[in-house]
């Protein structure tokens, strides 16, 4: 068993947990359940944002605790002052030290889209992503049939929100998509193994149809790196880590963003 099933087998009692103690009804109600999602194509296509969609992170599995003391409203204040077109909240506790929280201060500190970045598999996960004023919830399809992937799109869509769909491969890719998406992203990590190889983007950016917004995930830590992906028709740019691992995540996007 590798780390992605075991966070899934986690994730399932989770939300077996969360059924329990928050009803549907309970979420329906909730304050950010009524507002409007923002677009995250206008946000990540706007010519005054970077297409960065900058990640809050605490921990993973593969690197354990990257910073255990930032502030979650300070630093994504920051990422968006420095032109980030999105937010990306970590809500899995288990294995990333995430928490509800964090999307909820978020929300309370910024006018720009935010992604719920966890681990989906079951509709409730979707409403509370709405509930807590996220405006994107994440697809992952290595975890996912094409069945559920064109059903949670639905669902999600019916809701507002808008959906990305995470692939590793172009056999993930060619079973997954649907018209239930907004964007593709690539993520250069195997979360099977947690090796990254943004080579991986390369090779998947011709595949996935123009309709979609093109993202390209994980293993970004040179400004460089960026104009390429942007040369090879990438809208988009998943950063965590390496913003996080800093002493001063909001100083560090600046001075990235400053050599784009």
């Amino acid at each position: 068993m590798n780390i992605l099933d075991k966070i899934v087998l986690r994730k399932k009692e989770e939300v077996a947990a969360a059924k329990a103690l928050v009803s549907v009804q309970d979420l329906e109600n909730s304050v950010h359940f009524k507002r409007t999602p923002y677009s995250f194509k206008e946000f990540l296509l706007a010519e005054d944002r970077t297409g960065i969609i900058a990640e809050f992170k605490r921990r993973s599995p593969s690197k354990g605790l990257i910073n255990g003391v930032a502030d979650v409203a300070d630093v994504t204040q920051a990422y968006s002052a420095a032109g980030a077109s999105a937010l990306s909240v970590l809500t899995d506790v288990d294995f990333f030290g995430g928490k509800t929280d964090d999307i909820l201060a978020a929300r309370a500190a910024n006018h720009i889209p935010i992604l719920r970045k966890d681990f989906m598999i079951d509709e409730y996960q979707i409403l509370e992503a709405k509930a807590w004023g996220a405006d994107i919830i994440l697809l992952i399809a290595s975890i996912l049939t094409p069945q559920q992937i064109n059903d949670f799109g639905k669902f999600a869509k019916d809701l507002g929100l808008n959906v990305l769909l995470e692939v590793h491969n172009q056999e993930e890719l060619e079973r997954s998509i649907c018209p239930n998406l907004d964007a593709i992203g690539v993520n250069n990590r195997n979360l099977g193994d947690f090796t990254v190889d943004i080579q991986t983007s390369f090779d998947l950016v011709n595949k996935i149809p123009n309709e979609f917004l093109k993202i390209s995930e994980s293993a970004i830590s040179n400004p460089q790196t960026i104009k390429d992906l942007k040369d090879a028709g990438f809208n988009g740019f998943l950063i965590g880590e390496n913003f996080m691992k800093t002493d001063n995540p909001g100083v560090a996007i600046k001075e990235f963003v400053e050599q784009i």
